[in-house]
């Protein structure tokens, strides 16, 4: 490691929503990171956490122990490493916490394999807040060999590391299958605030219904509070969600899987979208059903 408490130094590409709160979760926890945005202010949020900041990816992973990637897409990842290359060393391990899919992650392993980095599929389970908490939940793919060097990192980023395979792609599919219950139990928590008050009945008692007893769940009371208070301020936003559920469908056709809550989860994303909620949270699915109050 790079540092005389044998720490490893991360860098961080991508400080949205979910690679700026890993940032400052290993930062919290002593680790160096240095980070790069394709958009410089919201890298430059991070300075008065302790993080360095690169202007572009080749000099944020050049000297690094671990590259994390938490981009949007496949695709931006793909390019983000492309522009990383330069300051790539063989050996590096990256951390691919982005949900892409498990076809991209097979082609990003393959981009990985050409520059001698050794790739772990690592996407995370969680939103905005268990980000910033170090809470998230990591599926991982990848040699069992980095296991001590990445203990530091995955210990930092989240509350508990699952191990699913030795080879990319087994923690994809297994994060498809957990994004397709929140995806839909996010429908449902909309649907059901809906329906209240179109039935004239108040979504706090709702609520207060189901609290404690077997159906509950915290995920419906800070979903339907964010309906009820108006703060739309996203953990995981409408066009993320959409997708990610994108992604879902594609590998259930390819598995020739029918997945018709999902479908309908996608639809109402899109109708969401389509009215100005893409940048909200994912719970503003609310307002395809309804004109937003």
């Amino acid at each position: 490691m790079s540092s005389a408490s044998n720490t490893p130094t991360v860098a961080v590409l991508g400080t949205g929503i979910m690679g700026s709160g890993m940032a400052r979760s290993l930062l919290r926890a002593g680790l160096s990171v240095r980070v790069w945005n394709r958009t410089p202010d919201k890298a430059e949020a991070l300075v008065k956490d302790g993080a360095a900041v690169h202007a572009d990816p080749a000099g944020a992973v050049r000297g690094a122990d671990v590259v994390l990637t938490a981009l949007n897409d496949g695709p931006a990842v793909a390019a983000v490493l492309r522009a990383a290359s330069p300051g790539v060393r063989p050996g590096q391990l990256w951390l691919q916490t982005s949900t892409v899919g498990p076809d991209a992650t097979l082609e990003l392993a393959r981009q990985a394999t050409e520059l001698k980095v050794t790739y772990y599929d690592s996407p995370v389970l969680g939103t905005r807040g268990p980000a910033e908490e170090g809470k998230l939940t990591v599926f991982v793919s990848g040699p069992p060999a980095a296991r001590e060097a990445l203990a530091p990192v995955l210990d930092a980023i989240g509350q508990r590391t699952v191990w699913v395979s030795h080879e990319p792609g087994g923690a994809s599919r297994l994060k498809l299958v957990a994004n397709t219950w929140v995806i839909n139990l996010v429908g449902a928590v909309a649907e059901c605030v809906g329906l209240a008050k179109a039935l004239q009945v108040d979504p706090r008692l709702f609520l207060d219904a189901l609290s404690g007893g077997p159906l509950d769940t915290p995920y419906l009371h800070a979903k339907a509070a964010a309906l009820l208070t108006g703060d739309l301020t996203p953990s995981f936003a409408v066009s993320t969600a959409l997708k990610d559920t994108r992604l879902i469908l594609d590998a259930a056709e390819q598995a020739d899987v029918r997945l018709d809550l999902t479908q309908a989860s996608a639809d109402r994303f899109v109708r969401a979208e389509a009215a100005g909620h893409g940048a909200e949270d994912m719970i503003a699915t609310y307002f395809a059903g309804h004109a937003k109050e």
